[in-house]
């Protein structure tokens, strides 16, 4: 071998970190086989020419029985897997009955739940959700797909709760008394009570009570609404972290009542408020309102939010494990329910209404117990999906069986 070829394949085998020995077999043999071998190189690459990985893999043989094409569907079984949760939701009796000290027609309970929403292979529904239907004490600018429905009742609180009631189907009535607003008639807290009191002869269903907002006239007017009407159980909406929190406590415990506990969306923010309401109230006393970003402003989040903090609490958060309620009324706020646009998304009397129960129907599968709405449609829609949810009959697979279909 000359000089110039021998210096040529030691180079290389220096650069490969080989032996000239080994190339030297390389090229007798062309294969060689080498035991206990490690390499180790800071960069590696690997070049496969067009078509060899066709060569390199091994071709696979069916068998005449899957060369055939399919012409129906796989049959498999599905087990259900199921889940036990540490903790439990806790149940809010809302309406005080007359052997309660109330003058209710009956009690309404939420909450309960010891499963995620509906997931009846695992448990059953111990509390079917429940729908309130919003009253104003005021005249107030309204949709016209809504208007339409309550045009003739509106400005008077207690036909519109009766309507809501006996027409609309409505579980439970929320009265907004938003004239009390120091911005809008500044009502006194003794004319709240009023409108309150009417609202109760007309329906004996119980009631949701609002407020302005404003945190110090909400607290003065709940303090005398919860005085006067002590046993009723009314639902005070809402306490807020800016208000005089262990006042409000203290007088709703007090008189029997229950409290919506509202904040922004941050579970951090709605343990911190149900901790310092424990200190008056009882946990079957407080339902959360982690609020409500309807369809078009976030919806996403809002069901997010709601879901985590109901698989939170069934998980052992204590301060997250109790009922839920949402303002689905929002959806109202979101200018493509009621805004008119092109005929394609048209008409708005249809658009606006399935704009409120998409939004409803989305937090109900995160486990929302209240729900606050405002349209008959919406409504009516709701209880039909949730009566048939609670009910838990077993559906006919024959129906869908053929949903998928191959041409051979």
């Amino acid at each position: 071998m000359s000089t110039d070829k021998k210096d040529k394949k030691t180079s290389v085998a220096e650069g490969l970190g080989l032996s000239p020995e080994i190339l030297e077999l390389l090229a007798k043999f062309q294969e060689i086989e080498i035991e206990d071998f490690q390499m180790d190189a800071s960069e590696l690459e690997l070049s496969f020419e067009p078509g060899m990985a066709g060569q390199m893999m091994p071709k696979l043989k069916l068998p005449p029985s899957l060369k055939a094409k399919p012409v129906s569907m796989l049959q498999a079984s599905f087990v259900p897997p199921i889940e036990t949760y540490p903790n439990k939701i806790a149940q809010v009796v809302l309406g005080g009955t007359k052997s309660q000290g109330g003058t209710r027609g009956k009690s309404i309970t939420v909450g309960g739940e010891t499963s995620p929403a509906f997931y009846t292979f695992e448990r059953p529904i111990v509390n079917a959700p429940i729908i309130t239907l919003d009253v104003f004490d005021m005249e107030v600018p309204l949709s016209k797909a809504v208007k339409m429905h309550v045009k003739d009742v509106v400005g008077d609180p207690a036909a519109w709760a009766k309507l809501a009631v006996e027409k609309f189907g409505a579980d439970m009535v929320t009265v907004h008394l938003i004239s009390i607003d120091p911005l809008l008639k500044d009502a006194t807290p003794k004319q709240a009570v009023k409108t309150v009191e009417n609202i109760l002869q007309a329906v004996d269903v119980p009631l949701v009570i609002g407020g302005c907002g404003d945190p110090i006239k909400d607290a003065n007017v709940f303090a005398e609404i919860a005085e006067t009407f002590k046993g009723e159980r009314f639902l005070i909406s809402s306490v807020t972290r800016d208000m005089d929190v262990e006042r409000c406590g203290k007088f709703i415990k007090k008189n029997g009542h229950a409290v919506l506990s509202f904040t922004p969306m941050d579970m951090n923010l709605a343990r911190e408020l149900n901790r310092r309401l424990y200190d008056f109230v009882g946990k079957e006393d407080i339902i959360m309102d982690l609020t409500t970003a309807a369809l078009g402003y976030g919806l996403d989040y809002a069901f997010t939010n709601m879901e985590r903090a109901r698989i939170a609490g069934l998980m052992g958060d204590t301060e997250l494990a109790h009922p839920m309620s949402s303002g689905t009324t929002n959806a109202w706020a979101a200018r493509e329910a009621w805004l008119k646009m092109a005929a394609e998304w048209e008409p708005r009397e249809l658009r606006g209404p399935l704009w409120e129960v998409t939004t409803a129907l989305t937090l109900l599968l995160a486990g929302v117990d209240l729900f606050m709405m405002m349209h008959p449609a919406a409504v009516k829609t709701l209880k039909d999906v949730t009566k048939n949810l609670v009910a838990g009959g077993k559906v006919d697979a024959a129906k869908f069986a053929d949903w998928v279909s191959v041409k051979a």
